[in-house]
């Protein structure tokens, strides 16, 4: 078992997170233990964030402590990894308009006192201000499925970065056309961040993904 990025292990071809409650998994993954520390198995098909360190992902912003927003949060499966990450020094916040699927979100967040569900539209930053305003964020994660991904993120971005913190966006080329080339949606959506950010990596996510990537950024 090596140690790739901080609280982040492969063994052979698996990734796997050191397990924040022992005992418990989150959506049926397979626990391992190593040296007595419990370990969960990281899905590649079920994280965008899972399938960008198996495709080569250089550089992982979340480590332990780490204070993260995550917008597009949905049941927690990939939450629930970043929540391992960050350990009990961390912070998770996470943000998701639909109630059906936040209430497993918050069942989740019951088990994992690091976790706290923001159910909230992303694209209205301004509604979930306050409820950051004593944080300093220091990684702003997106995962959604709507057509403005970019300014989504942006928009975020302006309320809750400062100038050095980490953006990391999954670009979901058909949820923003059904027609139009991907490459060139992609090459729309990450142009946009170009004024505001540095990219430093855009990932493919296939196979595990279809049609996305994965923008890792610095904050200008």
């Amino acid at each position: 078992m090596k140690e790739i990025f901080p609280g982040v292990f492969e063994q052979g071809s698996k990734l796997f997170t050191k397990n924040l409650v022992p005992g418990v998994k989150v959506y049926g993954e397979r626990l391992v233990k190593e040296k007595g520390i419990e370990l969960r198995q990281w899905d590649f098909f079920r994280s965008k964030l899972g399938a960008a360190i198996k495709n080569g992902l250089r550089h992982l912003p979340i480590k332990p402590g780490s204070t993260v927003l995550y917008l597009g949060a949905a049941e927690g499966t990939t939450v629930s990894h970043v929540s391992d990450i960050v350990g009990g020094k961390g912070v998770v916040f996470g943000v998701d308009l639909s109630e059906r699927v936040m209430r497993k979100f918050i069942s989740l967040s019951e088990q994992r006192k690091n976790i706290f569900p923001i159910v909230e539209d992303a694209n209205k930053p301004w509604k979930y201000k306050a409820f950051l305003a004593e944080h300093k964020i220091g990684v702003l994660f997106q995962d959604v499925s709507q057509k403005n991904q970019a300014q989504i993120f942006l928009k975020n971005a302006e309320y809750f970065l400062k100038k050095g913190s980490a953006g990391m966006l999954v670009v979901k080329a058909k949820s923003i056309s059904q027609n139009v080339d991907v490459a060139s949606v992609f090459g729309k959506e990450v142009g946009q961040l170009e004024d505001s950010f540095h990219v430093e990596q855009i990932i493919n996510l296939k196979p595990f993904e279809k049609d996305h990537v994965l923008a890792n950024c610095i904050k200008l």
